[in-house]
């Protein structure tokens, strides 16, 4: 595995595959690496001839008093873990090699609305950091197709979006949200829990699939079902910011009849910010 951290370096490499005809398949992370982040590596293997991931903390995605100077960086660990799974490259760049004009003003990449809603409105200006880092990393990667995990469903839905309004040259492709045994969506950010609050948190994932039995036995009264489910949560103990049926497709408000839905939810569990949804299709 080549570890690579400087544009010009991995520009160097890619080109070295595309003279041989070879695709290149890319998954972006922000390290602390857990097994849903191997499911990427190991589903873009399955799809192209080299793989490349990042591993970048991205300062622009994080809101005043969020927890970019505490999120967990453990880059070491996540090396070896990328070398068992079979990387070709890890690119670890620095701030500067990303934001060269970091402290003047800078160019940023928006997608409006749907960066706006859910998440968005309790996190201004994250999606736009998420958006603008993701398209400075496709074009320094250029990669045939990009995998992100649907944990982060509206964050794939925001790149999705950016990939058709840009006419950028990448497929995106989503998979499944990895969990461990009790259900609790795997994340860098559960490190944050206490044994106490790990018992509790997936509870979560327990309101949502209930959420979702409704709306699968007939329930349509889908403010009524977030009310209710929203105040499952805050008597399990979480602090939620929203438990939300949307439309699948673009996260809007479902008209009667839309069968294809996502319940998505953002609670606070003591330091820990959880996210987690469900899809449902007819």
């Amino acid at each position: 595995m080549q570890t690579l951290q400087t544009a010009a370096q991995l520009r160097d490499s890619v080109n070295a595959w595309r003279r041989q005809g070879l695709t290149v398949g890319f998954v972006p992370t922000m390290g602390n690496l857990h097994a849903g982040h191997i499911r990427l590596v190991e589903e873009a293997r399955q799809l192209a001839d080299k793989v490349v991931a990042s591993i970048f903390v991205n300062p622009t995605q994080f809101g005043e008093g969020e927890d970019f100077g505490a999120y967990p960086r453990t880059p070491q660990e996540d090396a070896a873990k990328l070398e068992a799974a079979g990387l070709d490259l890890l690119f670890l760049p620095a701030v500067e090699e990303i934001y060269p004009s970091l402290g003047r003003p800078a160019t940023f990449v928006e997608v409006p609305g749907l960066s706006e809603e859910l998440c968005g409105k309790f996190r201004p200006g994250h999606f736009r950091g998420v958006a603008t880092v993701v398209c400075k990393l496709f074009n320094l990667v250029q990669p045939d197709m990009t995998l992100f995990g649907e944990k982060d469903y509206q964050q794939l839905a925001v790149i999705r979006r950016m990939v058709e309004d840009l006419n950028l040259p990448v497929s995106i492709r989503g998979v499944a949200t990895v969990r461990d045994a009790d259900g609790l969506a795997l994340s860098s950010r559960n490190g944050y829990l206490s044994a106490e609050e790990r018992a509790v948190a997936p509870r979560l994932y327990q309101i949502l699939q209930r959420t979702a039995a409704a709306i699968r036995a007939g329930d349509t009264d889908f403010a009524r079902l977030e009310s209710h489910h929203l105040a499952e949560l805050r008597q399990a103990g979480f602090a939620p910011d929203y438990l939300a049926i949307r439309q699948a497709g673009d996260l809007s408000r479902p008209a009667p009849g839309d069968t294809d839905l996502v319940i998505l939810a953002a609670a606070r569990l003591g330091k820990a910010r959880l996210i987690d949804n469900i899809r449902l299709q007819a």
